[in-house]
């Protein structure tokens, strides 16, 4: 056991010496070996060895003579030895996942690499957990060798040759009790699915870990691929390969706000590529709204519709100054013309049915709008000039041209963007 945890060390470069490596052990017996294995082993790799235990408080008692039982042994070998503690609540993925939060939260806190004694079996029944939930080649890929500051070092090393080495040195360990139960569903695959298939092969702990390293690697290679493809435009998304493709929408996901982008939301961002709409949006967790505007994909922004204001003088709304005064010259552009109100003016935003006459016609506003490419998500955010008689003129497109004036009683709009 100790070559092959030597070995797999040094494959994936875990540790460099001189290292900090702070064993995560709860007690039971791959923890105890990975402990145990590491402190025979820390001379070899010029490591600094320390132990952690996360008491979860589930199990009462239980939980802490297990906590008692890490301190007694670490201090029997002059081990360095931290605890941590918490009470640990359900949350909406469950008890275990909570468990698992908490505890990683805690061993991450820690300075230096945190080991945690992931074996074959571990590993095996992982990538059966995915299967039987619905997984893709990263779920496949079963437990990360290395995340960040977590390494785990007995990915190679089945739970038989961990039984085997902690009673070739001696070494004691402790049960929990919840391992014999089947309330999870890891523990209902460990009891009942697993000894089945290994009737059929034997070997089924050992094969299944490396066909999960090998996937691992191959979703790897296809990651840093699409990290290069990485692209916003909906023309070159639809270019990519599905492979590729999924992988970069993963990545716009995440870089939107999406925790955890699941299989249908990956399906609900390539809705958007080939909605003949284009300014298609969809809704994903965590209150994230993505919209298609024509060619590219972006990150709708919550926008509020503009509340109507009488305009007088001046008026900031918006991002936009809007001004007001008697008209002193001729010159008619989108941003400054000159008009003769009829009755009260309003700045308000786009209203159904409404209309104006530019120089090329009369068009409705959701028309225009459509037309020059103005995302759905703005349009409401965009500053209409109006009286009783309906538009004056629009921010940044103009003046009805059916309403503009160089009459004395003309009043000059000019409008400034903030």
């Amino acid at each position: 056991m100790l070559n092959k945890l030597t070995a797999f060390i040094r494959r994936y470069k875990m540790v460099n010496p001189g290292d900090n490596v702070v064993c995560a052990v709860s007690g039971g017996a791959d923890s105890m070996a990975l402990l145990w294995a590491m402190y025979l082993l820390k001379d070899k790799l010029n490591i600094r060895l320390s132990a952690a235990h996360f008491n979860h408080r589930l199990r009462g008692e239980e939980s802490d003579r297990d906590e008692a039982f890490v301190a007694d042994f670490c201090k029997g070998y002059g081990i360095d030895f931290v605890a941590g503690s918490g009470n640990v609540v359900a949350g909406p993925k469950g008890l275990e996942a909570a468990a698992r939060e908490a505890r990683y939260a805690f061993l991450r806190s820690l300075p230096g690499k945190i080991a945690t004694a992931h074996t074959a079996s571990d590993n095996a029944e992982t990538v059966l957990l995915h299967l039987v939930r619905g997984t893709g080649l990263k779920g496949l890929g079963g437990v990360t060798p290395v995340n960040g500051c977590v390494i785990r070092p007995m990915l190679t090393v089945t739970r038989e040759e961990v039984l085997a080495f902690l009673e070739e040195y001696s070494i004691p360990f402790v049960e929990d009790s919840s391992n014999g139960e089947d309330d999870f569903l890891r523990n209902r695959l460990r009891h009942h699915i697993v000894p089945q298939l290994k009737k059929e092969n034997p070997s089924l702990s050992q094969n299944l870990s490396a066909m999960a390293l090998r996937l691992r690697q191959d979703e790897e290679a296809l990651d840093t691929i699409a990290e290069e493809k990485y692209t916003n435009k909906v023309t070159d998304l639809l270019a990519l390969h599905p492979a590729i493709r999924s992988r970069v929408l993963a990545k716009i996901l995440l870089k939107a706000g999406v925790k955890e982008p699941e299989a249908a939301h990956i399906a609900a961002l390539e809705g958007l590529l080939i909605s003949p709409k284009p300014s298609a949006k969809a809704e994903f967790p965590g209150g994230v709204t993505i919209a298609r505007n024509y060619d590219m994909l972006e990150t709708a922004l919550k926008t509020e519709g503009i509340t109507a204001r009488e305009l007088t003088d001046e008026l900031s709304i918006a991002g936009y100054r809007i001004t007001c005064e008697p008209n002193t010259r001729s010159e008619q552009t989108a941003w400054s013309f000159a008009v003769v109100p009829r009755g009260k003016m309003m700045i308000r935003c786009r209203q159904e049915g409404d209309t104006i006459r530019l120089n090329a016609g009369t068009k409705s506003l959701k028309k225009l709008f459509i037309d020059k490419k103005i995302p759905a998500s703005l349009r409401n955010t965009i500053p209409v000039i109006a009286d009783a008689a309906g538009v004056l003129g629009i921010a940044g497109i103009g003046a009805n041209v059916d309403r503009l004036s160089t009459d004395t009683n003309a009043v000059r709009i000019t409008i400034e963007k903030l």
